[in-house]
């Protein structure tokens, strides 16, 4: 079977020849390049070339089905030492944002953080309202099929669509620290602007998404069970959910959560909500959520991709340690249904690629089903 046709099997529940094995090595790849440490035999490959040669699907996270554009809204942007601030100029007000970045993370191809966010105060509510209502977005579908193309049978393009209306709030618009109090001194303006997003994706982006060629489509990220705890989470996440996993369902598609946070309280809401996949799924010891508390919420009804945290691929952890953790994972997940191996979030420039290497070798000697043979 090829990576595509092990990938789509995984999604409806037929077996397999081997597992799956698809982990991220963009980080990676990006940098050792630019800081000149590639691997010897490395040095001049592209990095679809790299995947090839270590066995690896490709994660083909680059599917786009639209674009969008603001209209009667006017953008400034203007560098003030290491941040980028942004305006944002309509005829009921103005908003801005302040990004920082660093020559560190700029190195190794590491985006920086969001230190001031558009809503800073009541007023900025209506503001943010209008842009989104002046926001315009029209399919693209000949870019997803250019891509499909060229992935071919490395793997199976997954279509990004952002967080929900409550999670972009949460992460674009006022920032995990000052959330909870807009929250709770401005209920009214939350909650409306929650409103106005979701009528947003209705009539603009769900049919959109329901006429594309995309079958794969994540929505929803870093779900975790602090910011995003079950009560919240089933307050103003999952009505919106299910209603979009059923529209995605009745035509043929699948959706997927990036579940690079501690799920660990919140895996019966993601089920519930509809999601076919967690993807980039990260357990314990980087998170509190283990991989045996997920199988035992799941099943095998939300498929899992991912599994090793990355921390298990990069030193200080021992090479028998590795080789410990990966054997009782193999065990843990046997015999393979409903699981798509990765490294969660990424694999880090400082991992050790032999480590990857190995992951691919017990991938074939365990077979499917999985059947782990020890010494």
């Amino acid at each position: 079977m090829t990576h595509r046709e092990r990938i789509i099997a995984t999604l409806e529940g037929r077996p397999l020849d081997q597992l799956s094995w698809v982990p991220r090595l963009e980080l990676w790849y990006n940098g050792r390049k630019r800081r000149g440490n590639l691997p010897e035999k490395y040095r001049d490959w592209p990095l679809r070339d790299i995947e090839k040669d270590l066995g690896l699907g490709t994660p083909a996270r680059g599917g786009r089905i639209l674009s969008s554009r603001q209209n009667n809204v006017e953008t400034k942007s203007y560098r003030d030492g290491n941040d980028t601030v942004t305006e944002y100029i309509t005829p009921v007000g103005t908003v801005s944002t302040r990004h920082r970045g660093s020559e560190e993370l700029n190195e190794v191809g590491i985006g920086g953080r969001m230190m001031e966010y558009m809503i800073k105060n009541i007023e900025d509510y209506a503001v943010v309202e209008y842009i989104v209502e002046n926001t315009e977005v029209t399919p693209n579908y000949e870019v997803y099929l250019a891509y499909d193309k060229e992935i071919g049978d490395d793997g199976f393009p997954m279509t990004g669509l952002g967080d929900c209306p409550m999670g972009r709030i949460m992460r674009e618009y006022i920032g995990y620290n000052n959330f909870f109090y807009e929250l709770n001194d401005h209920t009214d303006q939350v909650e409306h602007l929650c409103e106005v997003l979701t009528e947003y994706d209705k009539q603009k982006v769900w049919p959109i998404v329901v006429k594309s060629p995309a079958k794969l489509i994540l929505h929803g990220v870093h779900f975790d069970s602090q910011f995003t705890s079950p009560p919240l989470f089933r307050k103003y996440f999952t009505p919106y959910y299910k209603a979009f996993s059923r529209l995605l369902h009745e035509n043929g598609k699948y959706l997927a959560c990036h579940a690079d946070a501690d799920t660990s309280l919140i895996l019966n809401e993601i089920m519930d909500a509809g999601f076919d996949m967690a993807e980039c799924f990260v357990t314990h010891p980087m998170v509190p959520c283990t991989l045996e508390q997920a199988r035992e919420a799941w099943g095998t009804d939300v498929v899992i991709w991912g599994g090793i945290p990355s921390a298990i691929v990069c030193e200080p952890i021992t090479d028998e340690y590795f080789e410990e953790y990966m054997i009782d994972l193999f065990k843990t997940i046997a015999p393979g249904d409903a699981f798509i191996l990765g490294v969660a979030d990424n694999v880090m420039p400082e991992a050790k690629i032999e480590r990857i290497r190995r992951v691919t070798e017990m991938v074939e000697e365990y077979g499917y089903p999985i059947n782990v043979r020890e010494e």
